[in-house]
């Protein structure tokens, strides 16, 4: 491990992208932009560097593009990436939730065919889980599938799909059998965004950022050969995407309290510095615990992984105790 960690180090100091350094060690909390260039343009360029050096998607196999590394590699180049990480947050829900669903439930022919561009960063994924009237329920879902020959047409809406709109396929999950309790009936697609009667409409945030989007499907034509798994049996693959999604995003949140340490460090109150101020201090104490917890929750996962085990539900923490952190 520490001979691989030496090799990527290398690696990055011959080839990362330094004039980004000082930009993206500013950029925090969902706000990763550049001053003069587009995120997904850099992002594409550097995931073909790595993809061509042999260190984008890791763990994959390597016939789809990855590198056949451990998951404990995996962890290991990440903190090695820092910084340089963040341009490649297009790919992230691709690298981490969709691939692995294609990779379990596709044919081989897709996988080969997928996988590699998904890998290079030729082409970007996006998930199409939430809808406006589910809420986290994802098994709550109303867009409708309905089979006519070897097709599908879907009909319905998602809701807070990220990178939809600079996306070039997704993954959807719908309702194929209205008449079964709301966990089965489900199947899941995968599909073109540039699909006729696809419609990405941004939402804009309070941060001025619109990552967002609402997906509408309009008599949308799927071949069943682009479906993964069997029909109805949509809840236990999105099960797998769900359990890498825990994995990958929740493992890594950022709590936003480095910056805020700095801040309280920096500012002055009417009677001194704010970091002097015993409330101050006693909200401060409470987020690096916190902070700390998370940390350790996280290292304890990464153990987990290099002994073998599956990743659990532990990474849920990072997302629940962080999302109130962030805000």
């Amino acid at each position: 491990e520490a001979e691989f960690r030496s090799t990527a180090r290398k690696w990055i100091e011959a080839n990362a992208p330094k004039k980004y350094e000082a930009e993206l060690s500013k950029s925090s909390l969902g706000r990763i932009r550049l001053e003069k260039e587009e995120i997904v343009d850099v992002g594409k360029a550097w995931q073909k560097k790595k993809a061509e050096g042999g260190w984008a998607c890791l763990h994959w196999p390597k016939e789809y593009g990855g590198r056949g590394a451990t998951p404990i590699e995996k962890v290991i180049w990440q903190q090695e990436e820092g910084v340089y990480g963040k341009l490649t947050q297009p790919f992230q829900i691709g690298e981490g939730m969709c691939g692995p669903t294609v990779m379990a439930f596709g044919s081989e022919e897709h996988k080969r065919h997928y996988l590699p561009k998904l890998a290079s960063g030729e082409h970007i994924w996006c998930q199409l889980f939430s809808e406006p009237a589910g809420g986290s329920d994802v098994a709550g879902l109303r867009t409708r599938a309905e089979k006519n020959g070897d097709n599908w047409i879907v009909n319905g809406q998602k809701i807070w799909t990220s990178g939809a709109h600079y996306s070039d396929y997704g993954l959807l999950i719908t309702r194929t059998d209205p008449n079964v309790p709301k966990h089965k009936g489900l199947t899941m697609f995968f599909l073109d965004m540039k699909s006729k009667g696809v419609e990405v409409r941004p939402i804009k945030q309070a941060n001025g950022m619109q990552e967002f989007n609402e997906v509408y499907f309009t008599d949308v034509v799927i071949p069943d050969h682009q479906r993964l798994g069997a029909v109805g049996d949509g809840w236990n693959v999105s099960l797998t995407t769900l359990m890498n999604e825990r994995m990958s995003i929740g493992a890594g949140v950022s709590t936003g309290f480095p910056e805020l340490f700095d801040f309280c460090n920096s500012l002055m109150l009417e009677d001194g510095p704010a970091i002097e101020d015993r409330s101050v201090r006693s909200r401060l104490a409470n987020y690096a615990v916190k902070a700390s917890g998370l940390r350790y929750t996280s290292m304890r996962a990464i153990s987990a992984l290099s002994k073998g085990d599956r990743p659990g539900p532990e990474n849920s923490i990072g997302k629940l105790v962080a999302g109130s952190m962030v805000q």
